[in-house]
């Protein structure tokens, strides 16, 4: 690392922490849910009650497992807090520093091609398990200083700036492939956009592949990682990484120069290497491809209407996902799609059913999937049911029912028949196998096909039996993932992982009898998804570099060749790495069941989980605080000292939150010697203290296609001033206390990806501060943000209206100015301030370029504004005022990231005053560097 970088950790580590703390989802989880734990040397198992079984999995696969995968990333070890989610509806999980813990969002996906079909909290275990192998062992050299002396958010800034995101989520994607049979570094969908890339010619720099692009297609850092770690290990041994990393987090090396050392080869040589290995992996199947010049859309999930039309959705860098209506070269848009967790859904009659994504009112960490039910005919939709958690839904031929599946909070998997025109629940289907089903599609009124997952991770095609819940098994189980069915007459078509690509296949019901589908274009794409099949063609998905693409052939130009169905019971291709195949493979096989002893975990254990020291510099204030967050996210507190350098004093404090009941309940005291100010042309100078306790109130609604946010509360603030010194008899001691209401309403529909701003939001903040005793004075501040779509592509128009009103004799200054005052000039807190704004933002320029590995800047954009602040006052004579404050300008901002990692947003502002700064200079031209806007 270099001097500059290792000054720039430093410098910025208020605002890394911050955003840390910020990413929790805090007082996610009602009351009602009650808490156990399993305890063991490596890590703590916190989850609800019901859920010891996938507790006990978990457990028993970090105990057996740790000691044999830590010798490739070392043998330092700190106890994990894991937390498992069983609220949420989202897949995920993390571990995270600052507080050092981990979570496991344990609802399957139903797409097995991303994400694999290994039991979902095995998967985590070993993915999740090796970030915490990996932060334990970074813990060394300047990194185990800065987090001697700055806790685990010290370990964090210095982790980040040293080891590359790519090497966390490469290794992790490396461990759960080695250990298991599966893993996403056998799935052939885990490369389709490197292939993607490769095929079309598109050779993107080092930064522009690490940084991401608003113009093209650029996979993440996952692929990208796997493929540098698999090949490191399997050129240069199991220890090779172990090696490089303990250099890197030491601050020994940079990460180039670990790399060199210990393969010989130059960083851009390694990499080159690297990426071409895998390249080589897949350039015989792959065929160059003529594309547009950047991303077009997203093409997905089409489904016949009949012989000439269908419906598919589709999305873009500049539009939010919609039902499009198809025919030859003419198409419409039906709708607007709900916010949902994947694309799927099911056209039958004139009727779309899919599952949408709804927040729950007040719990974070608890949401739903809810069906809904749109007329194509007329863009109208209603919802089936409410609170639910359906997936994958399928329309019977008459559109009367639906069968979809339902995830549990408990982890059982279930099929559910429907009724469209009640909602009411006409079946649960039995499910004595304990199977994952996905993608169920009707094959008559008692039958359906659904691609399932056994308990042990391994998929079939099988015939579920409505009625009694008997499962026929229509093709081997084996770890290649299967998915997508679609049903003509008696034929079932779906995609099945082969060696190196996702291809389509029929199953003839009748004969049993397992066909690959094959001719020119379906052999020379880059996996076939998706399917839907009429009585003349197959419509099918595919993957470029500028999009998920539809293609059509005719069924006549298909060869159906004959296959043995035991291809598909194959184990996964591993790509020629020769380490999958040895030392600890295949090790999550032979994980035991071990026996816990399971305790409670009350809800107000280890509150007080002070994890980080977080410098402050803003001037004129000076801050050091040390931060905690409890690891059930529902009590926050921090202790505090300030320093301000303008008057000299010095405040001590500590604030708390509580978020683990309906209202968040907050409170804190502080204490401040040595204020000063100017009184009777003398300095006068106090002690304070204040005590403050309030409540707040968060929801969230959604409709679908808004998400809403309202919060409320209130605080009471009491304070007190001990005066010293020469004034200390006239002045003594005196004391006041105010309440402080607020209430702040957000409201924004989907946001595309290029879009700078929602094309509709709504920000609406009220405030009203009054005192209670002592003085005579109140506040009364409004502030709204109004976004609308601007006239082209991605620009915006945002109104901003604001109106502040201070009332009191004798408490004028008691309330500060918090008044978005006109851009350039200075505010002073006058009686009354009343403010009118507009801006107009949009794209300048998406120049995907960078220099030294350190600055890579993706956006350009822009904003022209006006304001208007109207302020009225009275001096102490009783002569009224009255001014007028307008400004326009313009702004450029910077859309950023740094050291290839950390987003970074800046700006430049220019301001002309077309009235008199009153408080402040005299130029009418005013500029501003305005930095950061956004930092890591």
């Amino acid at each position: 690392m270099s001097a500059f970088s290792k000054f720039a950790a430093i410098l910025f580590l208020p605002t890394f922490f911050c955003c840390r703390l910020q990413a929790q989802t805090f007082g996610g989880n009602p009351p009602s849910l009650k808490w156990q734990q399993i305890n063991t040397p490596a890590a703590r198992i916190i989850f609800p009650k019901g859920l010891d079984s996938s507790a006990s999995r978990v457990a028993s696969i970090i105990k057996y497992m740790n000691k044999d995968i830590a010798p490739t990333i070392g043998f330092r070890q700190k106890k994990i807090n894991i937390v498992l989610q069983n609220q949420t509806t989202v897949s995920n999980g993390y571990v995270g520093l600052a507080p050092f813990r981990s979570e496991y969002y344990l609802t399957p996906d139903q797409n097995s091609f991303e994400l694999g079909s290994l039991p979902w909290a095995e998967q985590l275990a070993i993915h999740e398990f090796r970030h915490v192998q990996q932060y334990n062992n970074f813990d060394v050299g300047l990194t185990k200083l800065f987090h001697t002396i700055f806790g685990e958010g010290g370990q964090a800034v210095l982790s980040t700036l040293t080891v590359p995101n790519w090497f966390y989520e490469g290794d992790a994607v490396y461990n759960e492939t080695l250990v298991s049979r599966q893993g996403r570094g056998r799935l052939p969908f885990y490369f389709n956009g490197y292939r993607a890339l490769w095929s079309a010619g598109k050779n993107y720099s080092w930064m522009k592949l690490r940084n991401g692009s608003y113009q093209d297609f650029v996979p993440d850092h996952y692929p990208l990682g796997y493929m540098l770690v698999a090949y490191g290990r399997e050129k240069y041994g199991d220890d090779f990484w172990k090696k490089v990393t303990h250099d890197v987090a030491s601050v020994k090396r940079t990460f180039r120069s670990a790399v060199k050392k210990y393969s010989g080869s130059s960083y851009p040589q390694f990499r080159m290497q690297a990426l071409d290995y895998f390249k080589q992996q897949f350039s015989a199947e792959d065929q160059p491809q003529k594309q547009a010049k950047h991303f077009v859309a997203d093409e997905e999930f089409p489904a016949f209407i009949n012989d000439t039309s269908f419906i598919y959705v589709k999305s873009s860098y500049s539009k939010v996902h919609r039902f499009m209506l198809k025919s030859g070269n003419w198409e419409k848009e039906i709708r607007i799609r709900d916010a949902s967790l994947d694309n799927q859904f099911s056209y039958k009659n004139g009727k779309i059913v899919y599952a949408s994504y709804r927040p729950d009112l007040r719990w974070g960490y608890k949401d739903y999937s809810t069906l809904q039910l749109l007329d194509v005919a007329t863009g109208t939709q209603k919802s089936i049911g409410k609170r639910s958690k359906y997936f994958s839904p399928d329309l019977s031929e008459d559109g009367k029912t639906i069968i979809a599946v339902l995830q549990s909070p408990q982890g059982k998997s279930e099929l559910h028949l429907i009724e469209v025109s009640t909602g009411k629940l006409l079946q649960k289907v039995p499910n004595p196998q304990n199977l994952i089903y996905t993608y169920p599609k009707f094959l008559d009124a008692k039958t359906v096909i659904s691609a399932v997952r056994n308990p042990k991770g391994m998929m079939s095609l099988a015939e579920i039996n409505l009625v009694n819940g008997n499962v026929q098994a229509l093709t081997p189980y084996g770890f290649r993932v299967i998915g997508f069915p679609t049903i003509q007459k008696d034929s079932v078509f779906f995609t099945a992982a082969a060696e190196k690509n996702d291809q389509l296949y029929m199953l003839l019901l009748s004969t049993k009898k397992l066909y690959q589908l094959k001719n020119k274009t379906l052999n020379e794409a880059i996996g076939n998804y998706e399917t839907t099949v009429n009585k003349h063609a197959i419509l099918y998905n595919t993957f470029t570099a500028t999009g998920f693409h539809l293609q059509q052939i005719e069924k006549s130009e298909v060869n159906f060749e004959p296959v043995s169905e035991s291809v598909l019971a194959e184990n996964p291709s591993d790509l020629n790495i020769s380490d999958l195949e040895k030392n600890n493979a295949d090790l999550l096989a032979s994980v035991p069941n071990t026996s816990f002893t399971t305790k409670k975990y009350g809800g107000l254990s280890h509150l007080f989980n002070f994890h980080s020291l977080i410098p402050s510099f803003n001037d004129p204030d000076y801050t050091l605080s040390l931060v905690g967050e409890n690891i059930l996210n529902t009590f926050q507190s921090e202790l505090y000292g300030t320093y301000n350098r303008n008057e000299g004093y010095k405040e001590l404090g500590f604030d708390a939150v509580y978020g683990a009941l309906f209202p968040y309940l907050s409170g804190g005291i502080n204490y401040t010697f040595d204020r000063r100010s100017l009184y009777q042309s003398r300095d006068v100078y106090w002690n304070e203290t204040q005590v403050q306790g309030g409540f707040s109130i968060p929801l969230t609604f959604s409709n679908g296609r808004t998400t809403s946010r309202l919060r409320l509360g209130s605080n009471y603030v009491y304070n007190q001033s001990k005066y010293t010194g020469f004034f200390q008899s006239q002045l003594g001691t005196r004391s006041y206390s105010y309440l402080s209401n607020a209430l702040t309403f957000s409201s924004q529909n989907q946001r595309a990806y290029q879009q700078i701003y929602p094309s509709l939001a709504q920000n609406i903040s009220l405030s009203y501060k009054t005192a209670v005793t002592y003085y005579d004075a109140n506040q009364l501040l409004a502030n709204a943000y109004f976004y609308f779509p601007g006239l082209f592509k991605n620009n915006s128009l945002v109104l901003n209206a604001a109106f502040q009103k201070n009332n009191g004799a004798n408490g004028i200054g008691l309330f500060s100015n918090q008044l978005p005052f006109s851009r350039g000039y200075e505010a002073e807190n006058l009686h009354q301030l009343s403010k009118l704004a507009a801006n107009y933002h949009f794209p300048v320029a998406y120049p995907d370029a960078g220099f030294a590995n350190f600055f890579y800047l993706l956006r350009i954009r822009a904003n022209v504004f006006y304001d208007y602040t109207r302020a009225s006052d009275s001096y102490a004579s009783g002569k009224p005022f009255k001014a007028n404050f307008r400004s326009v300008g313009s702004e450029v901002y910077f859309d950023s990231s740094l050291w290839n990692e950390l987003p970074f947003t800046f700006g430049l502002r220019y301001t002309h005053l077309q009235d008199q700064d009153l408080f402040g200079g005299h130029s009418p031209n005013r500029f501003e560097l305005i930095v950061p806007l956004s930092f890591f």
